[in-house]
């Protein structure tokens, strides 16, 4: 592809010879003839003088390079689009194939792909241009919209309801049980039936083996544009905002509200009944016990304000000299103390 049509079809300010040929996109590092890069971070702009890349996307204010240049506000944004220009599909063909299992009453949308050992329950209904790969697992009366990606070894539950263009990544179980018991009197525990719903809303894209659980009562919901990573727990009757991220090994207790495009990078845990504002942002391994306001930026655990977080970091490493320091100014001050009571006797008169 010429650079100068990428040009065009990036909106892109085009810096240099627009007729050399551009075979595919790499980074800055592995870069050679006919790839295109990009620089979106400032550490890598030393990198930018020495580049074999045939192109590069930068920002407006970068320096020039030794190739052309495609400058662009948002390079990292316009980066991702590149990639989208030089994907090549690979979607299997429309059908349903021999060895999987479709009941009867199961309503298949027009253009869908079924691999091989896929599983379809009763009146599941699978809507147009979906494709879902070998040994998924689609219970009954379950719906799943157009456009839909399910990767190899998801399972959609009973009744699950999931949105257009939803995007489900290897082993990810949507529908699970709930973690719902009751403490009885001999000290066994009854099981609480996890029969509502679960509901995933359009343009969801849901990590490999996350799991999202479905409640006794109410629903749980993840609302439309979230973006789930891989090894995420959501719980019995969460609530997840529009455009929010969830990154790897995040854990969500029950019945808690996460606003729209919250952020909660990687191992957040999140305690349950809680309501975490929107436009949050918690940075990895925060614990958070309690309700968050909209617009924090929190760590640590207990969560605090990061900036709070960030000075209470510095102090956490400097707690076995402060110690010692504690330690021998307590000496100091009783040395004086006795020196005083010694001083003070010997003043009293006879």
């Amino acid at each position: 592809m010429k650079l100068r049509d990428i040009a065009e079809q990036l909106a892109c300010r085009l810096d240099g010879d627009g007729e050399v040929d551009i075979q595919r996109v790499a980074g800055i590092e592995q870069a050679g003839p006919g790839d295109l890069t990009f620089v979106a971070n400032p550490k890598y702009a030393a990198a930018l003088q020495h580049t074999r890349a045939s192109a590069v996307i930068v920002g407006e204010q970068a320096p020039a390079a030794p190739c052309p240049l495609l400058r662009t506000p948002h390079p990292y944004l316009t980066f991702a689009r590149a990639l989208q220009l030089f994907v090549i599909p690979d979607r299997p063909a429309p059908g349903v194939d021999p060895l999987s299992a479709v009941a009867p009453d199961a309503t298949i949308g027009p253009d869908v792909s079924v691999g091989p050992f896929v599983a379809i329950g009763p009146r599941a209904r699978i809507g147009a241009g979906t494709v879902i790969y070998p040994n998924v697992t689609i219970g009954a009366d379950a719906v799943i919209g157009a456009a839909c990606v399910i990767h190899a070894r998801a399972s959609v539950r009973e009744r699950v309801v999931i949105g257009d263009r939803v995007i489900l990544q290897d082993g990810a179980v949507i529908g699970s049980d709930g973690y719902g018991f009751v403490k009885q009197a001999d000290g066994t525990f009854l099981k609480i039936p996890q029969t509502a719903d679960v509901v995933i809303e359009d343009d969801v894209e849901i990590g490999a083996n996350t799991t999202i659980d479905r409640p006794a009562v109410g629903e749980t919901r993840v609302r439309r544009g979230a973006k789930i990573d891989n090894l995420v727990q959501i719980a019995h009757g969460v609530a997840v905002g529009r455009n929010t991220l969830l990154a790897a090994q995040v854990g969500i207790a029950g019945s808690t509200v996460i606003g729209d495009q919250v952020t909660l990078a990687g191992q957040v845990g999140v305690a349950g009944h809680l309501t975490i504002g929107r436009g949050t942002v918690a940075s990895a391994q925060t614990g958070i016990p309690n309700s968050v306001p909209e617009g924090s930026f929190v760590s640590g655990y207990p969560a605090i304000d990061n900036r709070e977080w960030l000075k209470s970091s510095a102090v956490f490493r400097r707690l076995p000299a402060l110690k010692k320091q504690v330690a021998a100014l307590e000496a100091r001050i009783a040395d004086l103390e006795a020196r005083l009571q010694a001083a003070s006797t010997r003043e009293k008169p006879e």
